[in-house]
C-alpha cells in the first residue's frame, strides 16, 4: 500500500497535473490517500513527483 499526500498547490500548473491529483484523490494540501501499490497508481504518481509526498505502508 501506498501513502500518498498532496504537499504543495495545483494552482497553476497544467490541466493534465490537475485530473492526475483529482483522481488520485487529492484536493486539498495536506490531505493523504492510501491507494494499492500497482504499476497505473506508480505512472499517476511519476506525473506529478514534484507535488506529493509518497510512503510504502505495511498492509494490516
Amino acid at each position: 500500500m501506498l501513502k500518498i499526500t498532496l504537499k504543495r498547490s495545483y494552482i497553476g500548473r497544467p490541466e493534465k497535473q490537475r485530473r492526475v491529483l483529482r483522481s488520485l484523490g487529492l484536493r486539498k494540501i495536506g490531505q493523504t490517500v492510501i491507494k494499492e501499490d500497482v504499476p497505473s497508481i506508480r505512472g499517476m504518481i511519476n506525473k506529478v513527483p514534484h507535488l506529493v509526498e509518497v510512503q510504502e505502508v505495511k498492509e494490516g
